[in-house]
């Protein structure tokens, strides 16, 4: 019997990187976008996290600004970090343990920074993340907090995407015959101009397969893909479309698409409060865009719905955006000071994911002084903070509060039932056997009350969702000195925040009301119902409209056609890409205001046109003249992403469970049979099988997917227990359906089973040939075997 491994790597060569490989042009693209996304992210890392660090630590004696520069170290310009000081660079890019400034703030040699104290644990892991990524920062220095009046609002409102959207003429094209949709018109003029043209349209088995995995994340059954390719009505590809737009897998497929930005999870570390329901938002997201709930009610929901008349308990869920946001531990016993920069960096947390999901701004980096770059003042930044420091993070039921409040008593009851338990059974024995009979007797008593209170009390088990409350919180000391620690105060009245000097809590400057920001309204008026929180959401969708509409429509873009209108999604202000389509991008944006926000709308208007139609073209007249498809005259090959990746292994192996919604079970449980958007996420603790698969960081706002191409991927892929089981499982499901047939028949199946196309006449004969050379239990081997290499292979893995 020859081991599975041996034969695995006997069929490696011939059956992994054919027929589909990945192609120069995809690298090209994929590295492209990757690191126009992570300049722009680690500029506004060094934004939020560095630049505060370096101007309440360091700027004092290595800045500019310094009445003696220390050392001859600079630290508040690119060229100064690179230069370094008398003892030689102070940083290493990439490598933090060689880097000067960590080990002198790690306190690890004789020179110990800053002098006055060692930095906080998070402020250094800050410090390391940064130089391990690079050590970007702008190559000229800012100063600490420039006022406010020094922004020119009128020129920065003439910025191309505070501009308002209008539906635009369509440009003049020479293949008037090509456009199918008004998308193409732009794309072509566009081409047209490069002297480009545009690919051939990809075949009908290559434009089925591509929009399953677009629009579902699950590839199409042979039997799908035939009476796609026999249905010859002239609108079979449109029927297509809407056919599956209206399936409840495209809610799940763009659910976690979502959840990329919201930063999802559902469990974070063991030393924070846990999120008993969260998986209760990921089913709210997948049902909101399966009805295609309008897109500004998608955001007012998620920010408001609590305050929204038209929507009852029932759409608590929504809230999970911002309560399910990322906690840090607060130590009661530190001094509240400490503390209290700590629930600033929540607060900021917040305003980051919101500005940037929703506005594509990075307005967090703001907090110690006016925007750098783009014309956001700090009194900006803390006019949006107030808001989120006026609610506080609460589980609330999915009924009325007054139909709750029986169950709320009971629940009480029931605690302190089970403490009694508790107590009882801690007591010592007693060597009176009654007196032993007695307290069990008391316990087995109070375990009835239990299960009566549970069963007599109507919505006892009713869902208690993570959601928020309209109460400020205020950090305060525990009692007169801070060596008493930390207390902490809920008010019902929203709170304006003052303005803290370099961003620390504990140096309050001005109060500044709670509002919008100032360059996306005439005149920013304060916010006055509550919290501020629907008045923000209406905002966003209102006065700012056609900033909100440009953003969204560039994410589904980018997730259609593998980049953006603009490279940098979550970023469009004067440091991001500027947009390669102007035209386009308004036009999308415009219509989609006016066809209700509806993202079906626009799925349907990227899918249904001649560009996203395109054969995956590498003509190396088109790769030469457009290496990173920036004009989009050709489709890229593109590697799926870990969900749909294992969702297509589920399904082609006859083991995929359909169910939708519920509590979300272990990846690697070897039981879980579910969709990948049903895995848990854990913030501090990311499954070993998501993480080697390029799964975005549940701390943080994801923009984009990563695509990282490592020894461990493939490694997983034949070693790992997902595959080798799954190939036992395909191969049980050819027997079932394919039992009494030839070799070359059941290859054909599994060829269109896995790639829905059937094998060329070399794949079937190296196939039979290999598989034929065994019997008995050896046969079944090989077989197992040869399947297994078929789910590992290249065409498998990515989508032309």
């Amino acid at each position: 019997m020859i081991p599975r491994g041996v034969l695995r790597l006997a069929l490696c060569v011939a059956v992994v990187m054919s027929p589909t490989v990945m192609t120069p042009t995809a690298v090209v693209t994929a590295a492209e976008t990757a690191a126009a996304t992570v300049s722009a992210d680690q500029l506004d890392f060094f934004e939020r996290k560095i630049r505060p660090l370096l101007v309440q630590h360091c700027y004092e004696c290595h800045s500019e600004q310094s009445d003696t520069m220390h050392a001859g170290l600079r630290l508040d310009a690119a060229d100064g970090l690179a230069a370094g000081g008398d003892s030689g660079p102070a940083v290493v890019p990439g490598h933090p343990a060689d880097s000067l400034l960590i080990q002198t703030v790690r306190y690890d040699g004789d020179i110990q920074m800053p002098p006055e104290g060692k930095l906080s644990e998070r402020e250094i892991e800050h410090l390391v993340r940064w130089v391990r990524d690079g050590a970007a920062m702008p190559s000229t220095p800012a100063t600490a907090r420039p006022a406010a009046a020094g922004i020119d609002w009128q020129q920065g409102r003439q910025h191309w995407a505070f501009q308002p959207a209008h539906v635009q003429d369509l440009p003049t094209v020479t293949r008037s015959d090509w456009p199918r949709t008004r998308t193409d018109h732009f794309l072509l003029a566009a081409m047209e101009r490069q002297g480009l043209e545009p690919a051939p349209p990809a075949d009908r088995v290559t434009l089925i397969r591509r929009l399953y995995f677009d629009l579902l994340g699950l590839p199409p059954t042979p039997e799908q893909i035939d009476a796609f390719v026999q249905d010859r009505r002239v609108d079979a590809y449109q029927r297509l479309v809407d056919r599956l737009l209206a399936s409840p897998r495209y809610g799940e497929k763009w659910g976690r698409w979502w959840l990329d930005m919201a930063r999802y999870t559902d469990r974070t570390a063991s030393w924070l409060p846990q999120t008993s329901h969260a998986y209760l938002y990921r089913d709210w997201v997948v049902a909101a865009l399966n009805d295609d709930v309008p897109y500004d009610r998608f955001v007012h929901r998620q920010l408001a719905t609590d305050l929204m008349p038209e929507t009852g308990p029932e759409d608590l869920a929504a809230l999970g955006f911002l309560s399910l946001s990322p906690a840090y531990w607060k130590e009661p016993k530190l001094p509240c000071e400490i503390i209290k920069t700590i629930v600033a960096d929540e607060w900021e947390e917040r305003v980051d994911a919101v500005s940037r999901t929703f506005l594509g701004l990075t307005v967090a980096c703001a907090r110690c002084h006016d925007h750098k770059f783009d014309p956001i003042s700090s009194e900006d930044y803390y006019a949006l903070a107030g808001v989120f420091a006026s609610v506080r993070h609460a589980e609330r039921p999915l009924i009325d509060e007054a139909a709750y409040e029986p169950v709320r008593k009971a629940k009480q009851r029931v605690a302190a039932l089970e403490k009694e338990i508790q107590a009882l059974r801690k007591q010592k024995p007693s060597a009176e056997s009654e007196d032993a009979e007695k307290r069990q007797a008391e316990i087995k008593s109070r375990q009835a009350e239990i299960e009566r209170i549970r069963q007599t009390t109507p919505n006892y088990d009713v869902p208690l969702v993570n959601a928020l409350v309209e109460e400020s919180t205020y950090v305060v000391r525990a009692g007169k000195t801070p060596e008493e620690g930390t207390a902490f105060e809920h008010r019902p009245e929203p709170r304006d925040l003052p303005a803290f000097i370099r961003g620390n809590p504990n140096r309050p400057g001005p109060i500044v009301p709670r509002r919008f920001l100032t360059v996306l309204t005439d005149q920013p008026q304060p916010f006055t119902e509550g919290s501020g929180r629907l008045e923000l959401a209406r905002a966003m969708t209102g006065e700012a409209r056609s900033v909100t509409a440009r953003v969204i429509v560039n994410r589904i873009f980018l997730a259609h056609f593998g980049r953006g209108i603009v490279a940098t999604p979550s970023n469009f202000g004067r440091q991001g890409d500027t947009p390669s389509h102007p035209r386009l991008l308004d036009d999308l944006a415009a219509r989609l205001i006016a066809e209700g926000w509806s993202l079906k709308w626009l799925h349907r208007e990227l899918v249904l046109s001649a560009a996203w139609r395109q054969a995956a073209s590498t003509s190396p007249k088109k790769l030469a003249a457009d290496p990173p498809n920036r004009w989009l005259s050709r489709m890229e090959t593109r590697r799926l992403d870990v969900e749909p990746w294992r969702d297509a292994v589920l399904s082609v192996s006859g083991a995929l469970d359909h169910r939708v919604g519920g509590p979300s079970q272990p990846v690697d449980d070897a039981n879980n049979r579910r969709r990948t958007l049903y895995a848990t996420v854990h913030r501090r603790d990311m499954a070993a099988t998501l993480m080697v698969h390029d799964f975005p960081d549940p701390t943080q706002h994801s923009p984009a997917r990563s695509v990282t191409t490592t020894a461990l991927q493939g490694l997983y892929a034949l070693n790992g227990p997902l595959l080798l089981g799954h190939a036992d499982r395909l191969l049980e499901r050819l027997e079932r359906e394919a039992g009494d047939a030839s070799a070359a028949q059941r290859i054909e199946r599994v060829y269109r089973l896995l790639y829905g196309r059937g094998p060329t006449m070399g794949e079937r004969e190296l196939g039979v040939a290999y598989v034929s050379a065994g019997d008995g239990e050896e046969a079944a081997e090989r077989w197992q075997s040869y399947l297994h290499v078929l789910l590992a292979a290249n065409e498998f893995m990515f989508v032309d």
